[in-house]
């Protein structure tokens, strides 16, 4: 099988599997938006890739994340872009719902994501992580109409696991948290190490 094949492959897989209903393979390109907070124009650009089901990005986004959006984010120093990583289908489909949430309140539901990330996706059983994860979404204010779109876009899902992976491949992306800082990577930190980084870029913008 080719790569493009064997991609799409594992996406019916996991479209088929306990929440995604089986909508026709989308043969147009579908245009994946980029979930971004702060000054577009800010001197430093951050991107952070993440999955939804790691806990070293649970605690990132408990222990870093508030520091770095209160310092460099909110102030407009620092562009931040987030891109999910799918290194298994329940990171999918929480991505999946987060962007159902709509681009507004992506980030308040992510933040929600990682808070109650034991909760929701603890158990192996599929059919229990998407109950989890439909009430977990109802407590942020979608309805089950919504959700039931949302989870039988198997297109969505086939365009967002190859968006994740042309990502990842372009930048060498093999682990999470992963940082690209203006056009460098960098693996998971301390905020006192991020500072220092961000603070160079900063001093040399």
């Amino acid at each position: 099988m080719k790569r493009r094949e064997l991609l799409k492959s594992g996406v019916a897989a996991l479209a088929l599997t306990s929440g995604f209903a089986g909508n026709a393979w989308a043969q147009d390109a579908i245009e994946i938006e980029e979930m971004v907070l702060g000054d577009a124009n800010a001197p430093v650009e951050m991107i952070e890739y993440a999955s939804f089901t790691c806990p070293h990005c649970a605690r990132f986004h408990a222990d870093v994340y508030p520091q770095l959006k209160a310092d460099y984010i909110d102030t407009g120093k620092v562009k931040f872009v987030y891109r999910e990583v799918y290194f298994d289908r329940f990171g999918l489909w929480a991505s999946m719902i987060a962007r159902c949430a709509g681009a507004e309140r992506y980030f308040a539901f992510t933040d929600l994501l990682y808070a109650e990330q034991r909760s929701w996706a603890g158990s192996q059983d599929p059919a229990e992580v998407i109950g989890n994860l439909r009430t977990l979404a109802k407590t942020a204010g979608m309805n089950d109409e919504t959700l039931d779109a949302c989870m039988s876009d198997a297109a969505k899902a086939e365009a967002l696991v190859g968006w994740y992976q042309t990502n990842a491949e372009r930048d060498g992306v093999n682990s999470t948290p992963s940082f690209m800082i203006d056009g460098e990577k960098y693996s998971n930190m301390s905020y006192e190490e991020m500072k220092s980084i961000l603070d160079a870029k900063l001093a040399d913008a």
